[in-house]
């Protein structure tokens, strides 16, 4: 082999020697390991209250909202649309304002739960004295459940005689005519909800009244209840142990809340108590925590 092959032969060998020292270095190296990957779960929404006047009365009263939750879902509960004589309508709402205050997380997330606790604080204020928040030892006087003294606002005027759904000047009560105001919506309590109605557009409302132990649905359509507003009312009727009725017929009734939101497309019921000196708490705390769990998702 001459001198060129002996040096050629040498490179070639180193080259060799090379190539296998750089591969096992390379192989002698660990191999990285990924990190998992940590996703931190998102805070969950803080459940808000906020109290807010949504008008006044006659005689200038606030006439108070109070609104649970941040879900897109709303839905609206009514009490004291009858004041005084139907006090006790007030009442659960107050009770039922105060246990979402204290279990805000009980509320889905995708509801807001919005609670007129009265409609009508001069209605109130004439038949017990009372403005506000108020409790059922705070009632000392009951003559204007056979009275019906404290029904009607400052104007005199029945307010659930006062929407837009069948209205007519003149309304009737249990047989006796009551004044259902100069044209729909005349009276600020009445008006006030409407326009609250306009700004929150609820999927579903519920109004408390008292005496009858049922639940009725609410009809602007010639008495024909829509299916969302029979489920509403088999829902809420079911877990208070109410009645389930799907429209009042006792008598004609003219320009009532309940039946212009549903001539709006809002399924609404009314939930009659079964007496005028107890908010039946139990059962209406029920019924509204099922009504949530039908609209919750």
């Amino acid at each position: 082999m001459n001198k060129q092959n002996i040096i050629i032969a040498a490179l070639v060998s180193l080259l060799i020697a090379v190539g296998i020292l750089l591969y096992l270095q390379q192989a002698a190296k660990p191999v990285p390991v990924e990190e998992p990957l940590v996703v931190e779960p998102l805070p969950a929404p803080t459940p808000t209250t906020t109290t807010t006047v949504i008008g006044t009365s006659v005689e200038g009263r606030a006439i108070e909202g109070f609104t649970f939750g941040t879900g897109e879902d709303d839905i609206l509960f009514v009490g004291g649309i009858h004041g005084g004589y139907e006090w006790n309508s007030s009442l659960i709402a107050y009770e039922i304002i105060d246990h979402l205050r204290a279990n805000p997380n009980i509320v889905p997330e995708n509801v807001t739960v919005h609670i007129i606790p009265n409609l009508n604080p001069d209605g109130l204020f004439a038949a017990t004295g009372l403005e506000g928040k108020f409790a059922v030892t705070d009632i000392t006087d009951n003559t204007m459940h056979n009275t019906g003294e404290g029904r009607f606002n400052g104007n005199n005027v029945d307010l659930n005689r006062n929407f837009d759904c069948r209205w007519t000047g003149s309304g009737v009560w249990r047989g006796q005519t009551v004044n259902a105001g100069p044209a729909p919506f005349s009276e600020p309590e009445a008006a006030a909800l409407r326009d609250y109605v306009t700004q929150t557009q609820p999927q579903a409302a519920i109004f408390w009244h008292s005496k009858a132990g049922n639940v009725y649905g609410a009809e602007c359509n010639g008495g024909v209840v829509d299916e969302e507003t029979l489920a509403l009312m088999r829902t809420y009727s079911a877990a208070a142990g109410y009645g389930g009725v799907p429209v009042f017929d006792a008598y004609a009734v003219t320009g009532a809340a309940e039946d212009w939101l549903t001539s709006i497309g809002v399924p609404t019921v009314s939930v009659e108590l079964t007496s005028r000196t107890s908010s039946e708490l139990t059962q209406n705390l029920a019924g509204t925590m099922a009504v949530l769990q039908q609209y919750g998702k």
